[in-house]
């Protein structure tokens, strides 16, 4: 009785295998009779040339340009958010963001965390946690002179 469910069992794995070679065979026979010849290119000749020169100068040329300002642009972010959040270190998080590029981006992840982070002890020391920063700040306005309304 055993050798009986074992030789069941062998003809039921061989069924099963050769079911996957009938739908093998002709997909491999599909493969083979298709055009041996691929076009990398729609272009020839000068054309090509002249496409493959262009791509060489956008390579070579404006690929790094692009590259160096996202860069900049992205080391600069810290120094953004923490004038929008009116950080009242934002000259030392600008300071951080400038000396991350000396040090290849290792500084970069401190200075964004240090601009989302809320000062600890400035609000008792100053009386606010928020400086305004930019254009429309205190410290950037003129000062206000007295008019002469009435001297003619």
């Amino acid at each position: 009785m055993r050798e009986s469910f074992l030789t069941t069992r062998r003809r039921e794995v061989r069924v099963r295998s050769g079911g996957g070679l009938r739908l093998i065979v002709p997909l491999l026979a599909a493969f083979l009779s298709m055009p041996s010849s691929a076009h990398a290119s729609f272009f020839h000749g000068e054309t090509l040339d002249k496409i493959a020169d262009v791509m060489a100068w956008v390579v070579l040329i404006v690929a790094p340009a692009v590259g160096i300002v996202v860069f900049l642009l992205i080391h600069i972010l810290p120094e953004k958010i923490a004038e929008k959040k009116q950080h009242p270190q934002a000259g030392a998080i600008q300071c951080l963001c400038l000396l991350s590029l000396v040090f290849g981006g290792l500084l970069w992840p401190l200075a964004w965390l240090w601009a989302y982070t809320k000062p600890v002890l400035y609000k008792s020391a100053y009386g606010t946690d928020k400086v305004p920063h930019g254009e429309g700040s205190a410290e950037s306005k003129p000062h206000d002179k007295p008019t002469q309304e009435g001297k003619a």
